[in-house]
Formats: structure tokens, sequence, C-alpha cells
């Protein structure tokens, strides 16, 4: 990557070309709601030198309270020939018109300020607000100061000026002490308004001077890679505006503890500019899996995924796998661990009587537990004959593929039962564990279809006017672009298909992307506003489905819950102790 000098504009502000209205405000009283606004004084300032300055008088249309007179010295009769704040505050705004607002505490000036808006019916304009308070809290220690008033810190700074609760008195002052604030900063390296702005002493000099990386960096949406001294990646992410993003990094606004430890590490920061934010997601995603950068939480481990398997086998059981194989097996998942896949596994054997034994049948074994509590036909021991226990097998391979239905009725008479027998927690482990097994299914058809189709082209208009156009095949982005405004997208279209990835067809053991990318894409796919534009395969998703059953679930499982009272929110994870009773309590709705 080329590096590029970068311009004052690329950097930021520059503080020195900032134009800072100091305000101060005198009222009636702390509530702006309650109380009114007796006088303004401002200073407009910018590189060091005075512009003008803003002096008024306001009358509150209200008494001004004695121990307000004796602090500020301004009396009823001062402000009862001044400008109500209808004439006041528009004049104020003209004078402070594009500058940036600064107070000390300006937390207080601005909420009247903002409160003088509402009143008169006049929008506020959205200042960028500066608050000396904040900065000087940062940088003035309590060796120099024994606190952070005005008074104390006009005297740490040799103002020219003595605040004394006159509005423009302390508007003066609070300039010097700016002035002072900034000349300290730029010590530490902080030259511009936005590095200004985010200061603060959490963010070391040694971390803040790494802002350099991101200079040459674009103002573009995609992907950013930072990579330590021997170019090995340490973070991938995305962004709309990549050098906004990065620079970031460098400021106050990243809080996350680790990213501070990987911006002490770095040392480069590459681009990878993207043209729409589904390719900027697919290719963080591939760049994560490939290089498992250190300080990345998520998406790391979208290869150690489990599913769960029906057996093709002459009597078929469950079992969890980590790989699909061309067997002629059934499969649901995959699942992100083996625990919500087990939990899956448990609720077909709820309401499915598969046989949960592993070896192999030959008819003459004893019968198991299970087999005498009536959870299982038992055809080891030839109490159930091969044809007998295919329907229950049809009955498992039907909730994989394609007819979910019969199992949530039955789950809705599991429930039920339970319920009325007042087993609460068992209740809510039976739904708990069908909802993972539910999952697991409509995960799996609703990207079968993705996963088969040898190339989908679909569209949706672009912000810029034009179409963004991805090609997708075998549930992997091949490629992506977005269409000129105004020119025939068809066009775009047909170059797109040439030019895209070719993704041979996948084999079963190993699938042409991650999960999660045909995941990502299928979400962009579903969205609103996307159009199929070319299709080569089938695009269908069962009536019966695992997907339409999760949504019929809720309702189905709250009406069984709500025969005897059972709170369809409880969870598990917080089991009350206590015995039995308690127990009940805790899972059943008052009334």
């Amino acid at each position: 990557m080329q590096a590029i000098q970068a311009t004052f504009d690329d950097l930021g502000t520059r503080l020195m070309d900032v134009t800072f209205v100091v305000v101060d405000l005198e009222s009636t009283g702390g509530s702006p709601e309650q109380c009114g606004i007796t006088e303004i004084g401002a200073v407009k300032v910018r590189g060091g030198e005075v512009l003008g300055e803003f002096q008024t008088l306001v009358n509150p249309a209200e008494p001004i309270p004695a121990f307000i007179s004796v602090l500020t010295g301004i009396t009823d009769a001062m402000v009862i020939d001044a400008p109500r704040i209808e004439a006041a505050f528009p004049a104020f705004l003209e004078f402070a018109a594009g500058s940036v607002l600064v107070a000390h505490n300006a937390g207080f000036d601005v909420s009247f300020l903002k409160s003088a808006a509402r009143r008169t019916g006049t929008p506020w304009p959205g200042f960028d607000v500066l608050d000396t308070l904040t900065l000087a809290r940062q940088l003035v220690t309590n060796d120099e100061s024994p606190n952070h008033k005005l008074s104390s810190l006009a005297r740490v700074f040799a103002s020219t000026t003595t605040p004394d609760h006159r509005a423009l008195h302390d508007a003066r002052a609070t300039v010097d002490v700016l002035h002072g604030l900034i000349e300290r900063v730029g010590n530490l390296g902080v030259h511009t308004l936005e590095e200004l702005s985010s200061y603060t002493s959490r963010v070391s000099p040694a971390l803040r001077r790494k802002r350099f990386l991101a200079e040459p960096l674009p103002h573009a949406p995609g992907v950013y890679v930072f990579k330590d001294r021997d170019g090995r990646v340490l973070y991938v992410g995305t962004s709309r505006d990549i050098r906004s993003r990065v620079r970031s990094y460098f400021t106050a606004s990243e809080q996350r503890s680790r990213m501070a430890d990987m911006v002490r590490l770095a040392h480069a920061v590459t681009p990878v500019v993207c043209q729409t934010a589904l390719e900027a997601q697919v290719r963080e995603l591939r760049l994560i899996d490939e290089h498992q950068p250190r300080f990345n939480r998520r998406s790391k481990n979208g290869r150690r995924v489990v599913w769960v398997k029906l057996t093709s086998e002459r009597f078929p059981r469950l079992s969890i796998v980590k790989q699909v194989r061309d067997d002629r097996a059934h499969y649901i998942g995959p699942f992100r661990s083996r625990a919500s896949a087990q939990s899956a596994v448990d609720a077909v054997h709820e309401i499915v009587p598969l046989r949960q034994c592993r070896q192999r049948i030959t008819g003459k074994e004893a019968a198991c537990a299970l087999a005498e509590l009536g959870r299982c036909g038992s055809p080891c021991t030839g109490a159930q004959s091969d044809a007998d226990y295919a329907l229950v097998a049809a009955d498992c391979a039907a909730l994989f593929s394609g007819n979910a239905r019969p199992g949530a009725s039955r789950l809705r008479s599991r429930l039920e039962e339970l319920a009325a027998q007042e087993r609460f927690e068992d209740a809510a482990r039976v739904r708990d564990r069908f909802l993972q097994l539910v999952r697991g299914a409509a995960r799996s058809q609703r990207l079968a279809p993705l996963r088969t189709a040898r190339e989908v082209v679909a569209a949706r208009r672009h912000e810029s006017g034009g179409w963004e156009l991805v090609c997708v095949r075998y549930g992997r982005l091949a490629g992506a672009v977005v269409s000129p405004r105004g020119a025939d997208p068809m066009v775009h279209v047909r170059n797109l298909q040439a030019t895209a990835e070719v993704v041979p067809a996948p084999v079963a053991e190993a699938a042409a992307a991650l999960t999660e990318e045909t995941e990502i894409v299928l979400r962009w796919l579903e969205a609103p506003g996307v159009r199929i534009v070319e299709l080569d395969g089938s695009w269908t998703c069962p009536v019966g489905g695992a997907g339409a059953v999760r949504h019929e679930l809720e309702p189905a499982v709250a009406a069984a819950f709500d025969v005897v009272g059972f709170d369809r929110d409880a969870s598990l994870d917080a089991r009350p102790r206590g015995g039995r009773k308690r127990s009940r309590d805790r899972f059943r709705r008052a009334g």
C-alpha cells in the first residue's frame, strides 16, 4: 500500500482555525425550566485573537431572588429596561453562528440556552460544545489548584480578568483558561478540534501518537486490518468510513481495554475498500477465519460446529457429528455447541420414541430401562418390527426435512401433560430443548436452497441511486458491484457474472462457504427491497417446516402454559431453592 501525505483537512480541524465563542450566563436560579436568564456575556476568539464581544442584560420577567442579587450584583432595577429573552436570544445566536461554544461547566449554560430556544420557538443550531471544566479535571492537578472552579483556574493560568459572577467578566476569564488548557494539550500532541473534543487523560500520549496510522486510510466503507511489527494480524473490523473508525481507536471513544492493548502492539493498518456493506461483512468473516486474530472474539469458531444426524442404518438413531457426509442420512444444524445439539437430540427423544442405545441390534438383547418406561419400542428385544420402527424413524425424518407440525403438536400435548402434573421445571426444560431443535432444523432448511443453487444474482437499490448487485454461488459470495445511477443495471449484471469468483460444486464433506457467511448472505437476500434477478437452482422452503413452526410455536406454547398458569418466560437459570412449593410458585403466575 502506497503511503499518502495527509493534509491538515485529513487530520481534522486545526485548533488555530476554529472559531470559539466562550459564553457565560447569569440566571435567577439553577433550574433552566423554572428560572430565567438575567445576563449573557460572550467572547469570540480564533487563533488566540479576540474577534468580538457580546454582552446584554436580560429581563427575566420575574423577581430576582435577593441571594442571587448579592452574588451577581444584578438587581431588578438593572434589568427592568433590558430586553426580554425573545429579543436577546436571537441576537446571541447571530453572534455565535458557525462557532464552537465554550463554557465552564458547560452543561449549566447550554441547558439554559436550549430552554431559551424552546421558550422562543427557535430551533437549536446544534453547536459543538467544549467544557473547560472537563478539560481542567484532566489537565490541572490538585498540586496546582485545590479545585477546578473558574476563579481557581483563572489564578493558575494568570488570567487578566478576575471572575466576579458577571457574565462578560467570567467569559473573558474562561478565554484565558481555554488558551492555557489548549497550550497544555498541544504539548501532548493534540492539535485538532476532534482530538481536543475527545481528549482524556486515560488515553496515553504514546497511544495518541499512533493516530498517524489512520492518516493514509481512505474515507470509504470496507474492512480494516491491524497488524503488528511482524505482519501478524491483530484485529479485523468493518466500518462505513475506514479512516474515521480507525482514528477513534486512538481517542477516549474506545472504551474496550483489550483494544488499548491491541493498539499498543499495532504497527500498521491495512484497508480493504468494499463497494457494499455485504461484501465488507463477508471479507471480515473470511479474514478472521483465515488469520484467527487474537483480539477478535466473534466469528473465530466458524468451523467448530456440529450437526445432529439421523443415521441410515437398519434401526436409525440420533448422533452428534462434526461433518455432513453423502450417506443418505438426515442432518440438521449446524449447532454452535455440542450442548445445544444435545438439547435438540433430547427434544426429539421427548416426542419420538427412537432408540438411544448404540449397539448393533440383533433382536435378542434384554430390554433397557427406556423400554420399560414406554420411551422406546424395544427393537433390540424383537418387540418392535422393522416396519413399525421405520414409521418412528419416518416421523423424525419428517421433523428434520420439512414437516415439523406433528412434532409441535406432540410438544404441546407433552407440555400440557407436564403442567397438569405440576412438573413445571420439566415443562420448561422440554420447551427449551424443543426450541433448540426447531432452530437447528430451521437453519438447515433455510440454508439448503442457497447452498445447492449454482448461482443467484440479486439486486437492491443503493443509496447513491444505482443498484447494489451481488452474485452468490453455492452459498458463497462470488462477487458484488454497484451500478452507477441511470446506467442499465443488466450490463453490470452480465459483467458481474463474467468476473465473479468461480466456485466449484461443493461436496458434502466440504461446503463452499462457512455457514456464517451463507447466513449473512441469506439475511441480505431476505431483506426488504431485494430482488432476485437470476436463479440457477431452487428457492423454496417447506410450508410446514421448522421455520414456520418456530413462528407458530410461541403462541402454541403460551396456550399450553396458560392451562394451569405456567410462567411462559420462566428460566431454569434462576431455579429457586426451598423445595417443591417454592419451585412451583416460581413458575406459576399469580391469580
